[in-house]
């Protein structure tokens, strides 16, 4: 199944059961927004975690009134985070969202070894892209959490991806790790690893997708690119998931799709026992919409 754009997702989401995010720092406009559209959407409900005079006013401010009884009074970021994990971990709440505090801020409470989200593998950020000039859903990652991850989290990075894009209805993804060239060069670490994981999934330790690499990104996202230097994948121009080397490279490409090429995006971190709607606080309700989508179709 290839996904065309979010508005695929969201005739999926149609047909699953209704979910419930914990939104953590709850006294935030955007935020707010976005789950009331869900909610009105018929295809959420919302916990808010955070100050309850501000929600309250915010709430207000939209046109809405929250029931005392969803509101969930927390002092501080870091209480509202561990209240937020706890309302995961014993049940009320399905899946956590990022609301007006800082990553390491959520995060935290999240990776606690006894009371924390973590499964003991690697959590990585995932940018789902729908831009005017690409043919379908384009997904970047990691641009958000791993900052210099090795071959291995590099594996992980990818299974992460794989894993959300099977729930999604994409059975054979086409994973790209990219380099600035497509030929192994031993100075060049990013092309041998690129080329490792190509191989893992060869040899079937990277299961169910098609990896490629190393290759740059022209090739991996336009045909004629591909042809004019004769590459030959079932990637080329056709790629599904880009994998960055680096956090740095993941960010400038995540925000260059954006602000240059018209995209929209909406991010996810997985690998934790739920997704995580991850947006940055400046980002737009409509962002925040997407990712509140997203995370309702791939939540288990």
């Amino acid at each position: 199944m290839t996904l065309l754009s979010f508005k695929d997702i969201l005739e999926q989401v149609k047909s699953l059961p209704t979910r419930t995010v914990a939104l953590v720092v709850a006294e935030d406009e955007h935020s707010q927004e976005a789950v009331f559209k869900v909610e009105k959407d018929g295809l959420l409900n919302t916990l808010f975690v955070g100050n309850r005079q501000a929600i309250h006013a915010v709430a207000g401010k939209l046109g809405h009134s929250i029931p005392d009884e969803r509101i969930f009074d927390a002092e501080n970021p870091v209480t509202a985070a561990e209240t937020g994990v706890r309302l995961v971990r014993e049940g009320p709440a399905d899946f956590l969202m990022k609301g007006h505090l800082e990553t390491a801020e959520l995060l935290k409470p999240v990776l606690n070894k006894e009371t924390g989200l973590s499964k003991g593998g690697v959590m990585s950020h995932m940018s789902f892209n729908e831009i005017p000039s690409y043919h379908k859903l384009l997904v970047t990652t990691d641009g958000g959490m791993m900052t210099y991850p090795t071959l291995q989290q590099k594996k992980h990075i990818i299974e992460n991806a794989v894993e959300a894009l099977h729930m999604l209805g994409c059975q054979k993804p086409k994973v790209c790790v990219l380099a600035a060239v497509e030929k192994v060069n031993p100075k060049m670490p990013e092309t041998v690893e690129a080329a490792a994981l190509k191989d893992m999934a060869k040899m079937g330790e990277i299961k169910g997708c098609v990896v490629e690499g190393p290759i740059a990104l022209d090739l991996a996202l336009v045909p004629e690119r591909s042809e004019a230097k004769g590459y030959k994948s079932p990637c080329a121009g056709d790629a599904d998931v880009l994998v960055v080397p680096n956090i740095h490279t993941g960010n400038i490409l995540g925000k260059s799709l954006v602000e240059m090429a018209g995209a929209k995006m909406a991010g996810l971190v997985m690998g934790a026992r739920c997704p995580i709607v991850l947006t940055s606080r400046g980002s737009s309700a409509e962002e925040k919409y997407n990712a509140l989508i997203l995370a309702c179709a791939v939540c288990k």
